[in-house]
């Protein structure tokens, strides 16, 4: 990004490209503003919430208010033939009812047959499908049909394709190499290419968008939704980092869009919305540096569309045919920027909308319908204070919603009526809803145990059938969610805590600045209990150790054990040393870290590696990170990750893996370290780890190198080492101390907020 934009009034001048690199930049150290914090807390201060309420109007079409419900991948929602069943209809009719004014569907592949990896073998698919067959139709109009019983308006998403993220199972599986706009490196595996699409086959993706979209208007459906942003098969079509043809009429990177978005006005009608995702910058420069000149999977993408081409494009757009945009950053290589994770800012993109709605008013931009350009804000914007406020002030038109509205469907209908308490907060950790489908599944929620589940849980339990009276042991949120549930239905409850607040490990893990998300669920998990308290009878004890022989002679007649975890030592010697501490302690206690300079944590599983991030980043402590795997936070999503170690790189986190702790001294920590050139580089962030059953062929073996090293260290934190703590389950159910018990959560398996939530549901409605 080297250009800077003159606009023709004369008015602007703006350097884009230190804009970009502060902005980007700023998302690492961002929580040392107070006033950002401020902009993440679940506050009502601006109720009631009047611009998030007003309606307006897109083309033909008037949007009750301002609220859009962000699009969020379908995948293996719909039948294997790409039908919508009732488990998509349930899904987006329940956000309908829950106030929200536009909904937008996840992306629609439009390219079956032209982009391999869109579609499984024997012409199956893990996305819903609108082309093929009238088999397809009865769903969609289905889900048009429940979404305006509500009042809500539904674009749906189309993407020419994956391209070169797409799967590269495809050479496997039907031997055709994956596509794009160029030879490119396929994301998985870069050595891997994908062939360019021939000008012809660009042409039959345009025909078949004209074709689609014209039958989504006859089903109903309010709008189209071009996926031209994160590095997707438009994206690549449209920007010169990856569009380098030199021939043909693709080789000028704005027509394939232009050409979209002609077609479907033609096919549509001028009245029809059309909206267009976009990123102001794939940000790889500003993410990577002198990177982009070295790696040999992002050299060939140097030359991105920059800001001001962006603008110019977006203008060209509007002018074709596009009435509606909304703007982030990045692409597949830096996916934290498009999926914004708990470690970024409230509003992480508000400056881009402003950006943008500064532009089109600079240069007088009207729709084809005589409309000002609505600019949708994205970016963590589940906050109704910082939500209202970005409209107030003019940062954007609307504010759209993706993993807020799954965490709580009602989020709008609890806005509108100032009941902000009482809203289920994302916690941003991407493990239901992003994960779970990479992993296989489809979409879900950590916090949010129904969400994807519509069409099988209702909103409110069956009441129980015989009354019981129940024993919850643990307060975490798997206890919580299950004490909660089952008292719900008119079960008499008793909840056991050793500490004096609800949330068991997320108290710790609450601490850290950067981790406000989770405690905003933390204080969410402690009003619940309250409310409980207040409307069901659920009884509170808390700061209180149980034992067997008392809870025997309570007569409970079920009790569920959650009580959590415990630790297990690590055969090192030196372990129980007085400057040996467990991570859980520290973030507890930050005060413990006061006096040392150098800390080595053991364990590059998510604890260590937040926890690194909190004392390297907050703490401003150096720090050195040893994990025996090759791959640090190996199992969290890829957004998560990438944003952590990317973090950690820049606050001089040394991360060292294929590594094990031999001998723990005062000052000094003894490992023995793979030093072999074969063992990964722990801070690539720029491609994905692969999941255990998805093996590749490409792989190199790791040689083993080894070598005794030494590292300075005042304290020492344990990361590692903990398993399910079930010795009171097993003396509950040894000594019959219930005629039924249960264990769940972390007890039972240790897991994340995700699991132990479900798990916590699913017990609370069986009861």
């Amino acid at each position: 990004m080297k250009r800077i934009l003159k606009m023709e009034k004369g008015m602007t001048v703006i350097n884009y490209e230190k804009m970009l690199q502060e902005l980007v930049q700023g998302f690492d150290t961002w929580f040392e503003k107070e006033e950002r914090l401020e902009q993440g807390q679940m506050t009502r201060d601006l109720y009631p919430y009047r611009e998030l309420f007003k309606p307006i109007q897109i083309n033909g079409l008037k949007i009750k208010n301002r609220i859009v419900m962000g699009p969020m991948g379908n995948i293996s929602m719909a039948d294997e033939m790409g039908r919508p069943g009732e488990k998509m209809i349930r899904y987006f009719t329940e956000r309908a009812r829950g106030g929200t004014g536009l909904i937008t569907t996840g992306l629609i592949p439009i390219s079956h047959y032209i982009d391999p990896t869109v579609t499984e073998p024997g012409d199956r698919s893990y996305f819903p499908r609108i082309d093929r067959s009238r088999t397809v139709y009865v769903g969609w109009r289905d889900i048009a049909e429940g979404v305006h019983a509500f009042g809500a308006r539904i674009f749906i998403q189309f993407t020419p394709g994956l391209g070169r993220v797409g799967s590269p199972e495809c050479l496997l599986n039907k031997k055709k190499l994956p596509v794009s706009a160029s030879w490119n490196p396929n994301y998985y595996l870069p050595a891997v290419p994908c062939r360019p699409l021939t000008d012809g086959q660009c042409k039959k993706i345009v025909r078949s968008a004209a074709k689609l979209a014209a039958d989504a208007r006859a089903l109903l459906i309010d709008g189209v939704y071009l996926h031209g942003h994160e590095g997707y098969l438009l994206e690549q079509m449209t920007n010169p980092a990856f569009n380098r043809r030199r021939l043909g009429r693709y080789a000028d990177w704005q027509r394939f869009g232009l050409d979209l978005v002609r077609a479907i006005r033609e096919s549509c009608g001028p009245a029809y919305p059309i909206m267009y995702r976009i990123d102001l910058s794939l940000a790889l420069e500003a993410t990577y540096g002198e990177r982009m000149k070295k790696v040999s999977s992002l050299k060939k993408f140097r030359n991105e569309r920059t800001v001001d081409m962006t603008l110019e494009y977006m203008a060209n757009l509007v002018r074709a045919g596009v009435d509606i945009f909304d703007v982030d950053l990045g692409c597949y290589d830096n996916w934290w920027l498009p999926h914004p994770p708990a470690t970024m800012p409230p509003g992480c993109y508000l400056p881009l909308a402003a950006l943008v709605k500064d532009y089109f008013a600079e240069i007088g931009l009207l729709s084809n319908a005589g409309l000002q350009v609505p600019v949708v804000g994205v970016g963590k914007l589940g906050y109704p204070d910082l939500a209202e406020q970005a409209l107030r002030n003019g940062s954007c038109d609307m504010v759209m919603l993706a993993r807020p509205l799954l965490a709580d469907p009602e989020w709008p209908n609890k806005v509108y009526d100032g009941r902000v308490e009482d809203i289920i907060p994302c916690i941003g950790e991407q493990e239901g809803c992003i994960n779970e489908f990479i992993k296989g599944g489809h979409p879900q929620c950590a916090v949010n145990p129904r969400a994807g589940f519509e069409d099988i849980f209702d909103a409110v339990p069956i009441p129980a059938v015989v009354k019981k009276q129940v024993a919850v042991v643990g307060a975490g949120p798997a206890g919580v969610t299950c004490a909660c549930t089952a008292a719900s239905r008119g079960h008499a409850v008793t909840i056991f805590e050793s500490s004096d607040r609800a949330g068991g490990a997320l108290l710790a893990g609450s601490k850290p600045r950067f981790k406000y998300d989770l405690k905003n669920y933390v204080e969410y998990l402690n009003r619940e209990v309250q409310k409980a308290a207040e409307n069901y009878g659920l009884q509170k004890e808390f700061n209180c150790r149980v034992e067997t022989a008392a809870l025997a002679e309570k007569k409970f007649d079920v009790l569920v054990v959650a009580a959590g975890t415990a630790r297990t030592d690590l055969p090192v010697e030196g372990i129980d040393a007085p400057h040996v501490v467990m991570a859980v302690d520290l973030l507890k206690n930050p005060g413990i870290a006061k006096k040392a300079k150098k800390v080595l944590i053991i364990g590059g599983g998510d604890v260590g590696c937040e926890t690194a991030y909190f004392l390297a980043c907050e703490k401003s402590k150096e720090v050195t990170v040893v994990e025996m795997l090759p791959y640090f936070m190996k199992e969290s999503c890829t957004a998560n990750r990438g944003h952590i170690l990317h973090s950690l790189e820049q606050a001089g986190v040394l991360l060292w893996n294929c590594t094990r702790v031999k001998l723990i001294e005062s000052g000094i920590v003894t490992v023995t370290r793979n030093i072999s050139k074969s063992v990964p580089n722990p801070y690539i962030t720029w491609q994905p780890v692969l999941p255990d059953n998805i093996k590749n062929p490409l792989e190199r073996p790791i040689r083993v190198e080894e070598r005794d090293e030494s590292v300075e260290a005042d304290l020492v934190v344990l990361a590692c080492g903990f398993i399910p703590d079930d010795s009171l389950f097993e003396k509950c159910v040894e000594e019959k101390v219930a005629p039924q018990v249960l264990h769940i959560g972390d007890c039972f398996s240790v897991g994340g907020v995700f699991e132990a939530v479900k798990a916590g549901y699913l017990t609370g409605r069986s009861i």
